[in-house]
């Protein structure tokens, strides 16, 4: 009977805790939209051009260098096979390392998103 008693008056603690928290929140702040001039307009929608090219050109250049990479790896695969020493696998396996970092090299920094002024 005690136990029902103490469940429920820590329920009701919790309960009023959470109400409390909730209510204390501020609202976020609301940011006005200023119009753009024509000249910051063009600036921007440039910017964006630029931003959708250099995202396009790093994409086509991931998927070459994947292609690159899973051409590394069957090579890798054949010379491992063909292999019959433990020097002929570790040269093997250094190619692959090395043509797995040229094809990372490769693909360009990822572009960062222009702000609107």
């Amino acid at each position: 009977m005690k136990s029902g008693v103490v469940i429920t008056a820590a329920l009701a603690i919790s309960l009023g805790g959470t109400t409390f928290s909730f209510a204390a929140e501020a609202p976020a702040p609301v940011v006005k939209k200023v119009a753009l001039s024509p000249e910051q307009k063009a600036a921007f929608e440039a910017a964006k051009a630029q931003f959708k090219a250099a995202r396009d050109a790093r994409q086509a250049a991931i998927a070459a260098a994947k292609a690159n990479i899973a051409t590394a790896k069957n090579n890798f695969d054949a010379a491992k096979a063909a292999a019959t020493t433990k020097e002929a696998r570790q040269a093997a396996h250094a190619a692959l390392k090395a043509a797995v970092g040229a094809a990372k090299a490769t693909v360009p920094v990822k572009p960062t998103k222009p702000v609107r002024p």
